[in-house]
């Protein structure tokens, strides 16, 4: 199977109402040194709620943030982000297959909540459980 591994621009989550929401009825789960808080929506039929399109890509949309308070450089909030997408990339394939399967969508944002960075092992390692749980919720909501 010939899989892709992108980032396109239609999988972040922006809009200060949308990350608001997210914030305001999302559910926390933490993932050592990721605290993910996530929402899980069921697809509308006969067509959908404007949050996911025909492809499995925008099914999943996500907000990246390292805090400025631990981090006061910008080169490492930076180096901290883009190893949170890197890992997210190589990762998501299983739970896109969840959410087309299942017909639903899923808002989810990653907050690096570690004092000291971390390097590339231990980020893909905390990401891969992060969506290995929402990929079970999705697959069985009432666990």
């Amino acid at each position: 199977m010939n899989r892709r591994n992108t980032f396109h621009k239609e999988e972040r989550l922006c809009g200060k109402l949308r990350i608001a929401n997210l914030y305001k009825v999302g559910k926390h789960y933490t993932a050592y040194p990721l605290r993910l808080t996530y929402s899980i929506g069921k697809e509308v039929f006969g067509g959908t709620d404007g949050n996911v399109s025909a492809s499995g890509a925008s099914r999943t949309k996500i907000l990246v943030w390292a805090p400025k308070s631990k981090f006061k450089q910008a080169v490492m909030r930076n180096y901290l982000r883009r190893l949170m997408r890197e890992a997210y990339r190589l990762n998501v394939h299983s739970l896109r297959a969840a959410c087309q399967d299942e017909h639903c969508y899923v808002e989810m944002a990653f907050n690096y909540i570690g004092s000291s960075p971390c390097d590339y092992a231990q980020m893909e390692k905390a990401m891969r459980k992060a969506l290995l749980y929402v990929e079970n919720k999705i697959k069985s909501p009432h666990a």
